[in-house]
C-alpha cells in the first residue's frame, strides 16, 4: 500500500531519515513510535507529498508520489485522510463547515447532499448533534473527533494520525485510540499512527515501528516488540512502564 525505498532526508546539517526502507500494507494499523525530534512526523509528511526526499523514492500501490505532480499528483492525495496533531480547525467556522470543507473543495456535490455526510461522521465519531457548535466552545478530545470526522468525509483508502492523543488526558487518549480501531475495521482503511504513546501504539497497532537516529531498529506486531532485544526498544518501553503486553491491556480496562 505505501512502500519508502531508502528514503533520505534532512533538514540543514541534521540527518532526520537515513536510507529508510518499509512497506505498509494494506488495512493494517502501523504505528511509528519514537523520541522527539527521531523524525516520526517527517515520515508521515513525505507519504502525503508534504516533504520530498533528497534520495529514495515513496510509493502509494503503483504511484510513486514523491515524483508526481499535477492531477497524478491530486489524484493519489484524495486516497489520504489527515488528522494533524492541533485537529487543526478553522476557528471561525462551526463544526458542521469544518467537516464539510473537503468535500466542498473537492466535490460538486449539492449542499444538502456534503451536510447530510458531514452529520454522518460527526455521527461516526460520536459527535451527534454538535454540529453549530464553534471550535473553541468544545474540549480538546472533541476537536480531536471532529479533526477526525473531516478526515475521513471524503472516505479516504488511507488515514494519517499525527499525535493524535498529544494533549488529551489518559481517559480521552484512550478513547481516541479506541476509536481509530473502530473505524479501521468499520470502513476497512489503513492507518498509519505516529505517537509517543507506547500505550496507545501497543494497543491499536498491527506493527509498532521505533525510529531512532534516521532508521527503523524494529518493526514488529505489539508482542513482538514488546519482547525485542534491542536496547532502545528496552529503555523505551521501561520509560514508560511496560513489561508485558498484558500491563497495555490492564491500563485500557481501566
Amino acid at each position: 500500500m505505501i512502500r519508502f525505498e531508502h528514503v533520505t532526508k534532512r533538514f540543514g546539517d541534521k540527518l532526520v531519515l537515513d536510507d529508510v526502507s518499509c512497506e505498509i500494507q494494506a488495512g493494517e494499523t502501523f504505528v511509528i513510535v519514537g523520541l522527539s525530534g527521531a523524525g516520526k512526523s517527517v515520515s508521515i509528511r513525505h507519504m502525503v507529498r508534504l516533504l520530498t526526499p533528497e534520495q529514495g523514492r515513496v510509493w502509494v500501490g503503483d504511484d510513486c508520489i514523491s515524483e508526481a505532480t499535477g492531477r497524478p499528483l491530486e489524484r493519489i492525495l484524495a486516497r489520504f485522510g489527515v488528522l494533524f496533531q492541533g485537529a487543526a480547525l478553522l476557528q471561525w467556522l462551526n463544526v458542521e463547515d469544518n467537516v464539510c470543507l473537503p468535500l466542498r473543495q473537492k466535490t460538486r456535490l449539492p449542499d444538502a447532499e456534503i451536510r447530510q455526510r458531514a452529520a454522518d461522521m460527526l455521527r461516526l465519531v460520536g459527535l451527534e448533534g454538535v454540529g453549530d457548535r464553534m471550535p473553541a466552545d468544545i474540549s480538546g478530545g472533541m476537536r480531536k473527533r471532529v479533526g477526525l470526522a473531516r478526515a475521513i468525509v471524503t472516505q479516504p483508502e488511507i488515514i494519517l494520525y499525527d499525535e493524535p492523543t498529544s494533549g488529551l488526558d489518559p481517559m480521552i487518549s484512550r478513547q481516541i485510540d479506541l476509536l481509530i480501531d473502530d473505524l479501521r475495521r468499520r470502513l476497512g482503511v489503513t492507518s498509519v499512527v505516529v505517537t509517543h504513546d507506547l500505550y496507545s501504539a501497543l494497543q491499536i497497532g498491527s506493527r509498532v515501528a521505533m525510529l531512532h537516529e534516521g532508521r527503523f531498529v524494529v518493526c514488529a506486531p505489539p508482542e513482538e516488540f514488546i519482547a525485542s532485544p534491542h536496547p532502545v526498544v528496552r529503555n523505551f518501553l521501561r520509560a514508560q512502564g511496560i513489561v508485558t503486553l498484558q500491563d497495555v491491556h490492564q491500563a485500557f480496562a481501566k
